[in-house]
């Protein structure tokens, strides 16, 4: 099947129960599956402009996580780091779409949702590829890291405490220069500042909660024995590079790739590179 217009993607957006939730979503094209998971501050529109690129090959479909635009959103709903949960959600989302195994595409939190549906549910999963996702607990326990997640977290002290506030136009590029280095957010195109915007109750969610943020582990990531790609941005803070020297060490089946001039947005920030080594590795399993 040819490729299909983004305009035409993004305005036949359908919706699904799953998981005792609504979740909207969009896709393009035939055969075999592949989902595509959003990271923070983010809906399906991240992916507008990949979704042609795989149609030609696959069933390509990008869904929005609970509580984010254009589902039912508030800042005392599911956070963004509920990473257990929004697996659990992607899950029943395959599910709902009367599919039996598929492929997943994720980015940042979406990838850390991504890691736990592997773990629970390794008969749904042909592959993972995966891009710098927030799995602090690959990183429990080794003091050589200590200091490294102490300047992390008081890095995003500042964007949280606007969130929690309610002043998201202070709180998202605060939160946007943490993970993508300082004018990360005046970079981003105004379609991308307006998705921010429209996300922002789940990171409010984030700031707010008391909830535990759930924890994988290098034992988790063992028991996954479908191929990852492992992608990441050259410019990405040390956060994501620990995290992800990891999961290299610790998942069995993987292969990594960094890619230069970007940051922790590697699909946004260079979108023709991203898709060229994602549908490789893809079409190789």
């Amino acid at each position: 099947m040819g490729a299909i217009s983004t305009t035409a993607v993004a305005d036949d957006v359908k919706r699904v129960s799953a998981n005792g939730t609504e979740l909207a979503y969009v896709e393009a094209g035939r055969g075999e599956a592949v989902i595509f998971v959003h990271g923070g501050l983010q809906d399906y529109r991240m992916w507008a402009a990949h979704l042609p690129k795989f149609a030609d090959r696959y069933r390509a479909i990008a869904y929005s996580r609970r509580n984010h635009f254009p589902n039912d959103v508030s800042p005392d709903g599911l956070p963004d780091a509920a990473a257990d949960t929004h697996g659990e959600d992607l899950a029943a989302f395959v599910r709902a779409l009367g599919l039996s195994k598929v492929r997943i595409v994720a980015h940042s939190s979406g990838a850390h949702a991504a890691l736990f549906f592997a773990t629970r549910h390794p008969d749904m999963l042909i592959s993972l590829a995966l891009n710098e996702p927030p799995a602090t607990g690959l990183l429990a326990g080794r003091p050589d890291v200590a200091d490294t997640l102490k300047e992390w977290g008081g890095k995003q002290v500042p964007a949280r405490e606007a969130a929690k506030a309610g002043d998201a136009q202070r709180a998202i590029p605060l939160f946007v220069d943490v993970v993508g280095g300082p004018g990360a957010y005046e970079r981003r195109s105004d379609a991308d500042k307006r998705m921010n915007l429209d996300n922002v109750a789940s990171f409010q969610a984030d700031a707010k909660t008391k909830l535990p943020r759930p924890v994988f582990t290098c034992e988790m990531a063992k028991a996954i024995k479908v191929p990852t790609l492992l992608s990441g941005g050259e410019r990405s803070p040390k956060f994501f590079h620990l995290i992800m020297d990891q999961l290299e060490s610790c998942l069995p089946i993987r292969e990594r790739i960094t890619v230069a001039g970007s940051s922790h947005t590697v699909p946004s920030e260079s979108p023709a590179a991203y898709d060229e080594a994602v549908l490789a590795f893809v079409g190789k399993h």
